[in-house]
């Protein structure tokens, strides 16, 4: 099993409540904390967990779909919000763990596009920042930019795993060789990857999965899922608690299966049509006084096996 080990800090506490959760989603725009505490995965950083009240484990950033390079309506300048999402997290009274940035960090995979956003995430306050590729990452060359930059680490086409205080994380990619319609594809040698990446993990294992399309099928017409995510789920199902973080759809999508929690975010961009609500997807033209509202974050609160999770929307508006 390939894995990458990050040093832990001290455990520190319990679970949040919902009060401190939707304090939580006001502050932390347009990316997302994600908490750990007594294998209790929370979305968002609570502001007043630092005052005296009990702390999580650890907390991490998930930021998606910054399309660096993209001038047009809704917002001519993503750069801007995309700053505005590390300042808000850079404000947390701790610094997340890590952050993960779930693809299509540019909009057209070119070298100053992906400078732009090495620049924004150096002022990132967190130790250590992973990343798995869009399609805007990787349709110009294949992926091997993208790699150079980012791929330190990682196997086969930027595939890895790492353990965090007793969690698994995955990072899966399933932008390269779209199929039909643009459905994601993992590839077999992928797959043949991950059997071996979980096969010596105990079944209490929390396990993380992050990737850019949605591994579910959300909405197959538009390419909003994977051809072959069957297959990885069916490796997952055995652990008792698996959340799979997305982006690419640009708004908030989730699902839960029995102990599988599937989660989109919104972008730090611009926000997509629901599904089925638009000829095709693509930037959705909002004016201007409106385009935070479609920014904004979902908090969600997940305990393993205590049944469906508890989901609080919050907007930048």
């Amino acid at each position: 099993m390939h894995t990458t080990a990050i040093d832990p800090t001290e455990p520190r506490g319990d679970e949040i409540d919902r009060r401190k959760l939707l304090k939580c989603m006001a502050w932390v725009g347009t990316g997302l904390i994600w908490t750990f505490a007594g294998g209790v995965l929370t979305a968002c950083d609570p502001i007043e967990r630092f005052n005296g009240h009990k702390q999580a484990d650890f907390s991490f950033a998930q930021i998606s779909d910054s399309h660096i390079g993209f001038d047009k309506d809704p917002n001519h300048d993503v750069t801007a919000t995309f700053q505005a999402a590390i300042t808000k997290l850079n404000g947390a009274p701790t610094a997340p763990a890590f952050v993960l940035h779930t693809g299509d960090l540019s909009h057209l995979s070119k070298p100053e596009e992906f400078d732009t956003v090495d620049q924004g995430l150096r002022a990132a306050k967190t130790e250590r920042i992973f990343y798995v590729p869009g399609e805007h990452d990787v349709f110009a060359d294949n992926g091997q930019a993208f790699l150079g930059r980012y791929g330190k680490g990682t196997v086969g086409s930027g595939w890895q795993s790492f353990d965090y205080k007793g969690v698994h994380f995955v990072g899966l990619v399933n932008v390269l060789n779209l199929q039909a319609g643009g459905l994601g594809t993992l590839g077999q040698e992928q797959i043949a990857w991950l059997t071996k990446d979980l096969a010596g993990l105990a079944t209490s294992t929390p396990v993380v999965v992050f990737a850019h399309v949605p591994l579910w099928m959300v909405y197959p017409q538009w390419g909003w899922g994977t051809d072959d995510g069957e297959q990885a789920l069916g490796l997952l199902r055995r652990f008792g608690s698996v959340t799979v973080l997305n982006g690419h759809i640009h708004q908030i999508m989730q699902k839960v299966e029995g102990n599988i929690t599937f989660h989109t975010a919104r972008a730090t961009a611009f926000p997509q049509p629901a599904p089925g609500t638009a000829p095709a997807p693509g930037p959705l033209n909002v004016p201007a006084d409106q385009l935070r509202a479609m920014l904004g974050v979902t908090s969600v609160n997940y305990v393993e096996n205590h049944g469906p999770l508890a989901i609080m929307d919050a907007t930048l508006g």
